[in-house]
């Protein structure tokens, strides 16, 4: 720290610099005073014996006074020669001083030359007596650079009131305190030096100057603002991250609060099908795109605005001082439309839109985070009315959202109990009315009732359970068809169905799965058969292809449920090892009513026949429905007509009470 803006002395190399100079200082007065007095007392001493020995001076020269004479002659004599003795003592008393303190500027000099630390001795007046060799080291500068130059240019322009004031109280009360401060270095950019002073004390305890240490600690502090950037910004997108949205997000909570004027909006955006994008093109790809996208959001925004990235394929924005809430709607469809511009990933060209929450302030009271959780879950809402496009945030989404993270609870707590049981019904031929299968669904057993797969299937998807309930649900169901087999007389080889979810049909090992309860359960794979639904096998023609074969090579048998519903055409379930076509039971359901839905029904089996396909018309609840199938020559019905989904009980019942009176008659197989 330099207190001070004076020049440092012509020949620094000479000049005192040990941090004993005011000890070195009352060395020398009292080695003045030492000679001064012996100089004194000696002429003193000597002019009383030559004054006793002038010949004017001279008594009466009796044998009396001659005697006495003498005596005073040697008296003075003997004082003169103690007080000598006493000089020179004192003078080796002052040669042992000098060399300790000889001893300690060597090594005060072998630190300061040394240290990593600018170490600066100033005098009672801000003079600098000393300079260590670090501040060339450190700042670039020589001696005779310090020595042209005033300190106080060096400090930064904005720390220089501050050094000053720091300097005058560390002069006044002999006291420094720890500063920091920036000082050009002489390659014109700046360090950060962190200063502590110690005073220096004199004999009555009075400040003689002060010992100065600067610490460089320019790196520290950027690694400092480093972590602080980190734990307030997104690394990939350089955005705030959550953390810092949050605290800003309460602080415009704070002034709505405060002033009824003041109002904001926050937008929550997430990406349609980023996932799919990702896992094609790979997490670099991915990356590039958040970074674009970040960069197109800030570009579309205020600068008063905040624009944050929480995670994954999340943003938020947090749009303050608005004039009407209708300026967070125009707003966000300004987003959709730069969002729709495609993207340029790596030479190819990518399409990608945003769904989006919007919460108005004054919609809710709460705090920070409840408010980015409204936004959220006006998001999600915008998803489930079909992606691409805004919701905005209303107290019915809330309660909404408290029931579906209830259903979630209960559903992850359900699975720990075993409360899923799973339920048969029938797959009847058409032509005998004999039963030739199950399909197995699953059932949820509160303890208040049972609960309908309409009610939790799709939630149980999103949250990652129907991976466990379906696999619970095909191990149980296997084994329950085995025990069946071995109960019912001439062994009837009746099929059992179970469905696959998107999300298992997604799985890399999806087969090996399949074949190792196949394997653990003893059952015949050609009685076992997999639905997916068409638009599950049309997402991802070529991948589908792959999945299908892995598992027809098992032995399984394989349809296309829902038919009807998607967008595929007939001729391309050539490309997929599919044995079945169930057709939907919206087209089923108006059969009987309506002539459109009964001639899609037709062609749908007349081409699924000339396939090679066999057909499962479901939902078949009416004879009239019977009847028109029967007609077209449908193989299979399914439908409350014939039976309800029952349990493992009530099947069994059935079994032995209907299938042995047509076992003969039944064809084998499906």
């Amino acid at each position: 720290m330099e207190w001070r803006s004076n020049k440092l002395e012509p020949d620094q190399a000479k000049v005192d610099s040990t941090f004993d100079w005011v000890r070195i200082r009352r060395v020398e007065g009292r080695e003045w005073w030492l000679w001064g007095y012996a100089v004194t007392v000696t002429l003193v001493l000597t002019l009383g014996i030559v004054a006793l020995t002038f010949p004017g001076l001279h008594l009466p020269t009796d044998e009396l006074h001659a005697l006495s004479l003498k005596e005073w002659v040697r008296g003075l004599a003997a004082l003169v020669l103690l007080f000598d003795i006493y000089t020179v003592y004192q003078h080796l008393q002052l040669q042992r001083i000098r060399r300790r303190l000889a001893e300690r500027e060597q090594l005060f000099h072998l630190i300061t030359e040394n240290a990593a630390d600018m170490i600066a001795v100033v005098d009672r007046h801000g003079n600098r007596v000393y300079n260590s060799p670090a501040y060339e080291r450190v700042l670039g500068y020589c001696t005779d650079e310090l020595a042209s130059t005033s300190s106080i240019e060096q400090i930064h322009p904005d720390d220089r009131a501050r050094v000053l004031e720091a300097a005058q109280k560390a002069h006044l009360t002999g006291r420094g305190e720890r500063l920091e401060y920036r000082v050009r270095h002489k390659n014109g950019g700046w360090r950060v030096l962190e200063s502590t002073a110690s005073a220096i004390r004199g004999e009555n305890a009075e400040t003689q100057g002060l010992v100065i240490v600067n610490r460089d600690v320019t790196e520290r502090k950027r690694a400092e603002a480093l972590l602080e950037h980190r734990a307030f910004y997104d690394d990939l997108t350089n955005l705030p991250n959550r953390a810092l949205f949050l605290d800003r997000l309460q602080r415009a909570t704070a002034v709505s609060l405060r002033h009824s004027g003041f109002r904001f909006a926050v937008l929550f955006i997430d990406l349609d099908e980023f996932k799919v994008f990702n896992d094609s093109l790979g997490h670099s790809a991915g990356d590039d795109l958040l970074i674009q996208i970040a960069t197109r959001l800030t570009a579309c925004l205020r600068n008063s605005d905040t624009i944050s990235r929480p995670g994954g394929d999340e943003f938020a924005v947090l749009a303050d001082d608005l004039h009407d809430p209708s300026d967070a709607i125009r707003l966000s469809d300004r987003i959709q439309q730069r969002l729709a511009v495609p993207f340029n990933i790596g030479n190819q060209e990518i399409v990608i839109s945003a769904s989006i929450g919007v919460v108005f302030s004054g919609c809710t009271m709460a705090d920070a985070s409840d408010v980015l959780r409204d936004a959220e879950i006006a998001m999600y809402r915008a998803k489930r009315a079909g992606k691409a496009r805004c919701e905005v945030f209303d107290s019915a989404m809330q309660v909404e959202a408290v029931k579906r993270l209830q259903l979630e609870t209960d559903l992850r707590k359900g699975l720990e109990l075993d409360e899923f049981r799973v339920y048969y019904q029938p797959l009847v031929s058409l032509q005998s009315g004999e039963i030739v299968g199950f399909e197995a669904l699953s059932r949820w057993h509160r303890p208040y009732g049972m609960v309908m797969p309409g009610k939790f299937i799709k939630v149980a998807d999103e949250i990652g359970l129907t991976l466990a309930i379906n696999r619970q649900l095909l191990r149980e169901a296997c084994e329950q068809a085995c025990r069946w087999q071995a109960v019912i007389s001439g062994n009837f080889p009746f099929s059992i169905s179970a469905n696959i979810t998107a999300r298992q049909f997604a799985q890399s090992d999806l087969a090996i799965q399949t074949g190792e309860i196949l394997q653990q359960t003893g059952i015949d794979p050609g009685h076992v058969h997999l639905e997916i639904t068409e638009n599950i096998a049309m997402a991802d023609a070529q991948r589908s292809a792959l999945v299908l074969s892995e598992l027809r090579a098992l032995g399984v048998r394989l349809s296309i449920d829902d038919f009807g519903t998607g967008y595929s055409s007939l001729s391309r379930l050539r490309e997929f090892p599919v044995d079945i076509l169930k057709i939907d039971r919206a087209f089923i359901a108006a059969m009987d009513q309506d002539d459109d839905s009964r001639e899609i029904v037709k062609v749908i089996i007349t081409l699924a026949h000339s396939l090679g396909l066999q057909v499962i018309a479901e939902g078949v609840e009416r004879r009239e429905q019977l009847e028109i199938l029967k007609c077209l020559k449908c193989e299979l019905g399914q439908g409350y007509l014939f039976s309800e989904p029952a349990d493992a009980a009530s099947t069994e019942e059935l079994l032995t009470t209907q299938l042995p009176r047509s076992a003969k008659r039944a064809q084998a197989g499906l």
